[in-house]
């Protein structure tokens, strides 16, 4: 996603994002997939005209297809505003359709947080945009509302069995699932529950984190069918039992025989998401779990559906390399046996000068020496992503309007000495037309990846904590892993309880290391793990490093202050 600043800038036509976006010639979201893909009307459930769910039958009826090619895109450690990946994301799927293949792009869906925080929302951006924007940006088809109102009905049902006798004997201080709300709100980490007597149930510590990082979105997310769903619902643990320590057992959704009612209240959420480019080609937005706090990936469901009905099936991954295209391979593709032919890799001169050492006032500004020593985060991705997962990788340098030739001739320059395949991209200016040079490297890398057993940083059978390491020191460049004995204690039990469990690091997303200070590519550094969490319906654990928040908060001028809606219902300020 282009920074906010960016987004509000004029394009050649004058226009902002949401102008752009607001003028854009839709077609019925029903004739276009008809046009596109043959899919029959009776399998799509329209929400308006330009917007529908794919039937989770007809998804199955491609089963028998063979797979398109699967591209994921994913970046260089970015800048606190993004980079243009979501833009990127959409803008090559524009391209590889413009030069007479087929594509769909499938992104994640937008966070309420992030919208009306600092970070912006995610229908990509400029000439690049998945419509209708604003639809897309608030609410959307209620998938986000219907995973928080099935993780709340879990919260209450906790809640309630202990109120009505605890049968299961539930130890109060050791409940692990918290509630969720999609909204930026710091107040709500940590909460006191139960007051004003008796009636209101008992008196307990909770908290709230935001709904992209629930467990129920990770389950959606990897989820392969309804019958998958139900079942990781009920495997998920909420909490203990009150006994000694070494006799303490797991209380699972299922032992409160919540999980029917939450798969009911996902029944649709479960369906992919159709809608359209600016330029009228079909897009899957489904699921979306944060890549700093959660796996950062959209769900099997849509990505599988793309893969069998397009040439090409471009998709993206969280922030930086080292957050969500390692999380993509070690955990969505490792869990789903799914596997991508080529990787597109974001970056950006600004991004560049910025781990170079230059602040946001000097994101604009002609700086070679600084863009020169940014480059070796540029370099430390490309190195992973090759070495550590074996793929091919093409660089999209996205081009801002403030960046001068001499900057660009030094970092394509530098590229072709590595022998890195790399494209200017115009696509937020241009569109399609932009970024077809672009759609071409990735599709000639696509096609010559011979195919092969998918390669992971660890091997799935040693040690939660030895995986934990093996990211650390050959992805983040860090020297060493520290972890609270009892964090240690809590990782050797689950590594016999759970094996073959993946790890989902949560850490900060402005560096390779937990400190967003550290810029380039960092090394000799430490990884703080302070706490872990079992996630046994999605089938990973995470790790929860330096000082990163499972509830983000509000900036001190959230972008809420500039959105508003005229008198004839059109919403402005919207990016």
């Amino acid at each position: 996603m282009a920074e906010p600043s960016a987004k509000r800038q004029r394009t050649a036509a004058g226009k902002t994002d949401i102008q752009l976006a607001q003028e854009a010639e839709m077609k019925p979201i029903i004739d276009l997939a008809k046009e596109k893909f043959g899919i029959p009307k009776e399998d799509l459930d329209p929400y308006g005209h330009f917007k529908a769910k794919l039937s989770l039958s007809y998804i199955e009826s491609l089963k028998d297809k063979p797979d398109g090619k699967l591209i994921l895109v994913t970046a260089m450690s970015p800048t606190p505003a993004g980079e243009g990946k979501t833009t990127t994301t959409i803008g090559l799927a524009d391209a590889i359709n413009s030069i007479g293949k087929t594509a769909i792009s499938c992104t994640r869906e937008p966070s309420l947080g992030p919208v009306f925080g600092s970070k912006g929302g995610a229908a990509g951006g400029g000439m690049a945009q998945v419509v209708p924007m604003e639809d897309i940006n608030l609410h959307f088809t209620g998938d986000f509302h219907a995973i928080s109102a099935a993780h709340n009905l879990l919260a209450a049902m906790i809640d309630n069995h202990i109120q009505q006798g605890n049968k299961l004997n539930f130890d109060p201080r050791l409940i692990t699932w918290k509630r969720v709300v999609d909204m930026n709100d710091r107040p709500l980490r940590k909460i006191t529950i139960g007051l004003g007597g008796t009636a209101n149930g008992i008196v307990r510590e909770d908290g709230f984190d935001i709904v992209v990082a629930s467990e129920v979105m990770a389950v959606l997310c990897l989820a392969t069918s309804i019958s998958d769903l139900k079942s990781r619902l009920g495997r998920i643990v909420v909490g203990q039992t009150n006994a000694p320590a070494k006799e303490r057992k797991n209380i699972y959704a299922s032992d409160l025989k919540a999980e029917g009612a939450m798969t009911a209240l996902l029944k649709d959420a479960l369906k992919p998401n159709v809608v359209q480019s600016m330029e009228n080609n079909v897009c899957l937005i489904h699921g979306g779990p944060f890549a700093n706090i959660a796996h950062g990936c959209n769900t099997y469901m849509a990505t599988k559906a793309a893969l069998k009905l397009a040439d090409y099936t471009v998709t993206e991954a969280g922030f930086g390399a080292d957050l969500g295209a390692e999380k993509f391979v070690d955990i969505k593709c490792q869990l789903t046996g799914l596997k991508p032919q080529a990787v597109c890799l974001v970056a950006t001169v600004k991004a560049l000068k910025h781990h170079g050492g230059s602040n946001a006032d000097g994101y604009k500004v002609e700086n070679l020496e600084n863009l020169r020593r940014g480059l070796s985060n540029l370099d430390k991705h490309i190195h992973n992503i090759r070495e550590h997962y074996k793929l091919p990788v093409v660089v999209s340098c996205n081009h801002f309007y403030h960046d001068t030739d001499a900057e660009l001739k030094l970092v394509m320059d530098h590229l072709n000495s590595k022998s890195v395949p790399a494209v200017i991209a115009k696509h937020w200016l241009l569109g399609s037309s932009g970024a077809q040079d672009l759609a071409k490297q990735i599709i000639t890398a696509a096609e010559a990846a011979v195919p092969s057993p998918l390669t992971t940083v660890y091997p799935p059978d040693i040690d939660l904590l030895d995986k934990i390491k093996a990211i650390a020191t050959k992805i983040y460049g860090a020297a060493e892993v520290t972890v609270p004995d009892n964090i240690k204690n809590r990782l050797a039990k689950w590594s016999k309880e759970f094996p073959g469990f993946p790890v989902c690091i949560a850490k900060n997303q402005n560096s390779f290391s937990t400190d967003a200070s550290k810029r380039g590519a960092p090394t000799g550094h430490t990884l703080e793990v302070r706490d872990a969490q079992l996630r046994n319906g999605a089938g990973f654990v995470v790790a929860i490093c330096g000082d990163i928040m499972t509830m983000p908060g509000l900036p001190k001028v959230p972008a809420a202050e500039a959105i508003d809606i005229d008198s004839s219902g059109k919403i402005v300020g919207l990016f």
